[in-house]
This record gives structure tokens, sequence and C-alpha cells, in this order.
């Protein structure tokens, strides 16, 4: 089971999510960084543990009030070893495109900024592509068309319970079972709620290969021991 470690950039630093809420979001304060720099808060997230992949919503672009390209240049260029998965609310082919020649990291495609499937169409096969399923309490968070038509889905799936990133109420494992069951042998993440090893415990139970985790961490909840387990 993958542990995946989150960032989320807005302003060019790093931010606190809590349950979906943007607008509450401040620059985080951790024990793993003097800084809220987003190359500062990677390198104290790879201090915990040597991490392969890095997750990293860029919110300013995915709300379109700007983006954090620079910022992703500078982690891409600082952790060479580490492999971005960027949601950066592109839901358009030619960026699409751009992104993936200028070689930053795989990119996330999440449901909530997508106006249709076509964009899943074109990357379904492409292993530098993921889907970010995003939910907000019981409700799907973009096009019917693409929760209905599992076929369009690429080789990872993210399961993003928005309400509860942050929340401490624990992963969402009966939607998890559900998109499981719908899969077929793509490999699904669960995103939102992970409070210590036993929560990741639970998950690896329902099947799932990996987890998005950032509070654990940051309060220490999630030590490099218990990951080692896993």
């Amino acid at each position: 089971m993958e542990i995946i470690p989150v960032i989320d950039i807005k302003g060019a630093v790093v931010v606190r999510a809590r349950m979906g809420r943007r607008d509450q979001y401040r620059p985080i304060e951790t024990p793993l960084s003097s800084t809220s720099d987003p190359v500062d808060v990677a390198r104290g997230l790879l201090s915990v543990y040597p991490f392969t992949t890095l997750y990293v919503a860029d919110l300013d672009a995915i709300e379109d009030t700007g983006d954090n390209r620079a910022a992703l240049a500078r982690l891409n260029a600082a952790c060479p070893g580490l492999t971005l998965w960027i949601d950066n609310g592109i839901a358009e082919r030619h960026a699409a495109e751009r992104f993936l020649d200028a070689g930053l990291g795989h990119l996330v495609f999440g449901s909530e900024t997508q106006g249709g499937d076509a964009l899943l169409r074109l990357y379904a096969q492409d292993r530098r592509v993921a889907l970010s399923l995003d939910f907000s309490g019981d409700r799907f968070q973009g096009p019917p068309a693409i929760l209905a038509e599992p076929a369009l889905w690429p080789a990872d799936v993210i399961v993003m319970t928005l309400a509860r990133v942050g929340s401490g109420a624990g992963p969402d494992l009966d939607r998890l079972a559900a998109v499981r069951r719908l899969c077929g042998d793509r490999l699904v993440y669960a995103a939102g709620g992970v409070r210590h090893v036993d929560d990741l415990a639970a998950l690896n139970r329902c099947g799932v290969a990996g987890a998005l985790v950032a509070s654990a961490l940051h309060d220490g909840r999630l030590t490099r021991a218990e990951i080692e387990a896993l």
C-alpha cells in the first residue's frame, strides 16, 4: 500500500486544507518545516519517509484565479526522485498536451473541473494521467457521464471525499468499496479523512492501492515505522 503525501498550494505557499472550504485555507504551520514554501514543506514530508509520489493541488489554477507553475517547477527541480501528481484544474485538450509535454509530473483530472468526458476519452490509456472522482458529502462533483462510465477511467483513480479532508472523520470506506467494485483492475487511492495507522489498515483491507495523507503526517499521528510496516 502506497502512502502519498499531499500539499495544497495557494498564492505560492502551502495552505492547510480542511473540509474543502478553500476560502478558509491559511498558510500551513507544521513542525516539519520552518516555512510554508512548497519546497520546504515537501522536504519536511520527505524527512518523515522517502515517499516516491507527492500529490499537489494548485488551488489558484483549480479556482481559475491564477496558477503556481513557478512553484511546481521549483518542486520538480528540488525533488528529482519524486513523481508529482498535479491537479491544476485542466479541462481542455491543448492545456493537457502542454502540461504533459512540459514534463512536470503526472496530470490529475479532477472531476469537479471537467465540462464533460472528452479528456478522459483521449487520455484513458495514458499512464501519465490519473482521475480524481470528487465528492462533496453524498454529491458527486462533476459531469454524471464520468461517474457513469468506468470504462473511461485511467489506470489510477482517486476517490476524493472533500468534506473529510482535514476533518478527522476517517475515510469513507463505503464509497471506496463501491468505486472499487466498478474499477476492474484499476488502482484506487483514498483521499480525505485518514487519521492514523488504523485507518490505513482499514483501507488496506478494503483493497485500495494507496492513500493520500496530509494532516496525520504534519501532526505526527502517522510515523515512519508505521508507514514502513504497511
